[in-house]
């Protein structure tokens, strides 16, 4: 076989492994395989705003860029460096993680937003030093911890605050997304008023049922289009409190849709479902349908 050609497959096979790697090895210390975490009884509501606390959820989240040539840059607010991104306004979406924190999952995820245009930020709650654990992830336990909605609703609220103030960010056009407690804390966040408001949501893996009454329906004051997807034999949903969909309380906005997957045999029993090609697609026709 040629020498040249060789080379390249040697190339090409390396990236791949790689590019495999890359998900596959990747872990975080913002998990619930890592964290170190504090015990619901030692927890302090009126400590939720402590201004460190909510500033390392800020500064340790995931940001992701795209540009030229199907590339990402890749890092966390912390260590942006303008210089090696376009100075233009990106269409952003804050991306709030599961229960379970930073996953393999919540990578694939923000890469595949940055990898169809738009720049990516994702705030790690599990950052916060006084944070309860709140679900078992093998078990498909959640609601360990009750007061741990407002936390997450905290940190959105600042992340949406903060990037708004990047010259970077395009204010119209910032979106929330989340998955799981995240797609509760998507459902459920309230602006206090337009300035901490988005231009959409999308709610992935959360029925909009619950037995506590802070965790139950859509909050949207200003009639933002919203996106909802959910498998109808989701297994952290079956409980006959949690059973439902998001569809029973969305507004009338006529981008507002709400998914039931349940055809399909595999994907109407899992959880995540934004991995599957043909959800993917709705996810980027609605986002690109509301783009302003």
């Amino acid at each position: 076989m040629n020498k040249f050609i060789i080379y390249l497959l040697l190339i090409f096979f390396t990236f791949s492994s790689y590019s495999a790697d890359y998900y596959s090895d990747f872990y975080s210390k913002f998990h619930n395989s890592m964290k170190e975490f504090t015990q619901p009884n030692d927890m302090i509501v009126d400590n939720f705003r402590n201004s460190k606390e909510v500033n390392l959820t800020w500064d340790n989240a995931l940001v992701r860029i795209p540009r030229e040539n199907s590339n990402i840059y890749k890092t966390i607010v912390k260590d942006i460096d303008g210089a090696k991104f376009p100075k233009k306004k990106y269409k952003t979406i804050i991306y709030l993680h599961g229960c379970a924190g930073i996953w393999k999952g919540t990578i694939k995820r923000i890469d595949f937003f940055a990898e169809n245009g738009f720049a990516v930020i994702a705030p790690a709650s599990m950052a916060r030093e006084k944070y309860a654990r709140s679900c078992n992830t093998d078990t498909n336990q959640g609601g360990l911890y009750r007061s741990v909605l407002k936390i997450r609703q905290i940190d959105a609220e600042n992340a949406i605050l903060n990037a708004k103030k990047l010259d970077w960010v395009d204010n119209k056009n910032i979106f929330l997304v989340g998955l799981s407690e995240g797609g509760i804390t998507t459902a459920t966040y309230r602006p206090k008023n337009s300035w901490l408001g988005v231009s959409g949501r999308i709610i992935e893996g959360w029925t909009c049922n619950a037995g506590w009454d802070e965790y139950r329906g859509v909050n949207s004051p200003h009639n933002e289009p919203i996106l909802s997807i959910v498998a109808k034999y989701d297994p952290w949903f079956q409980a006959d409190y949690l059973k439902g969909h998001c569809g029973q309380f969305l507004n009338k906005n006529r981008f507002s849709k709400s998914i039931v997957i349940e055809e399909d045999p595999i994907l109407s029993k899992q959880h995540g479902v934004l991995h599957d090609p043909k959800i993917k697609k709705i996810v980027i026709d609605f986002l690109n349908s509301i783009v302003k």
